[in-house]
């Protein structure tokens, strides 16, 4: 029902414009014979690895190699780290997608043990490295935090990570699944930020839109050996064209439009803080995504949320999660090429009845 909800509204706030799956293949297609790319064999042909070292020379790293999924990527690589200390203790935020929502892999197979790091509701620092009296072999830090609605830590806190790492051997590992979104707001390369991190997970389809796949960065040994746990855990595709051909015909576009992509942040921040009833975190924008926090049930903020797509034709978001208080709830917000290209009174149109409507519930 939800999706047929969504396919019916002609306007979506929500990440970039829906397209068909023919389209997308269209796309594809077209792309792959106006750049005469092959399909490769198990990951060996000239265009898929050209595009694994592009992403490796743009953040500054010898090499990359192309993995299915995110969750293989990041935990082969905290392993390899793990196996050369021969100590199998990992630090991360509580809200880690390895520790949150990977259904304890770490744990049921043995891979490395997690100590927390910092509290649930802001991002860390080295004193919340530091109490910890463990002797810790790696530590993960994604960049933005996604259940931080977005948030990053300071340029100088992260420089002083990076530091402290490399004096105690600590691998340094980034979750960087939106780490394109963050540039803009640090106002650095993606080499700048990436400097000092040993191994770097990106996302081939958050932000760059491609089908799905993300790539693993580090140096020349350590990505070698990912190479063969690549092929030892059963995942070495016959073919990894349609992932990579996919985010290859969008990723300099993408990028390109990140910046802007901020700016209108920016923008919808301004326009949002006339409604009063509206929180969002973090209180200023630090990428181009964010939580707009709701004084009503998920429940009740779902059926606004449907009553505005049957009788506009908009998509306002997806799912909406309850929080610790009661009758609130919250709501991730990404703001792509939809919000980009919406008219400002549009916007306001749609969020003014949205306004109505949560006003009358929440009373």
């Amino acid at each position: 029902m939800i999706q047929s909800l969504m396919d019916k509204c002609h306007t979506h706030f929500y990440q970039h414009k829906n397209v068909s799956a023919a389209e997308l293949f269209t796309k594809i297609s077209e792309f792959c014979e106006a750049n005469g790319v092959d399909i490769d064999r198990y990951g060996e042909g000239e265009f898929i690895q050209k595009f694994e070292q592009k992403i490796a020379d743009l953040l500054g790293f010898e090499k990359a190699v192309f993995f299915a999924t995110g969750t293989m990527a990041q935990s082969t690589a905290l392993q390899i780290a793990c196996d050369k200390r021969r100590n199998h203790i990992v630090a991360m935020h509580p809200s880690c997608h390895i520790f949150k929502h990977e259904r304890q892999g770490y744990q049921i197979y043995n891979r490395f043990k997690i100590l927390p790091l910092g509290t649930a509701y802001a991002t860390w620092n080295k004193a919340d490295l530091e109490a910890w009296p463990d002797e810790i072999s790696a530590c993960v830090y994604e960049l933005p935090m996604r259940v931080l609605g977005g948030q990053l830590p300071s340029w100088d806190e992260l420089q002083e990570l990076k530091e402290h790492c490399a004096e105690q051997d600590i691998h340094f590992h980034m979750d960087g699944a939106r780490l394109w979104e963050a540039a803009a707001y640090y106002g650095k390369s993606y080499a700048q930020i990436a400097a000092g991190f040993d191994s770097v997970y990106v996302s081939l389809y958050k932000g760059v839109g491609g089908l799905g796949g993300s790539m693993l960065l580090g140096d020349e040994k350590m990505i070698d050996m990912a190479t063969v746990a690549l092929q030892r855990q059963g995942a070495n595709l016959y073919t990894r064209l349609p992932y990579i051909a996919s985010a290859a015909m969008n990723f300099d576009d993408k990028i390109a439009l990140m910046p802007r992509y901020f700016e209108r942040t920016k923008q919808i921040y301004k326009m949002l803080a006339g409604y009063e009833k509206i929180k969002l975190n973090p209180p200023a924008p630090q990428a181009n995504m964010f939580h707009m926090h709701l004084p009503v049930s998920s429940e009740r903020a779902t059926e606004i949320r449907d009553k505005i797509a049957e009788q506009y034709g908009v998509w306002m978001f997806g799912g909406v999660e309850d929080t610790e208080l009661e009758n609130n709830c919250k709501r991730e917000w990404y703001v792509g090429d939809a919000l980009l290209n919406l008219p400002d009174d549009e916007f306001l149109k749609v969020m003014d009845y949205f306004y109505q409507e949560l006003t009358i519930l929440s009373a």
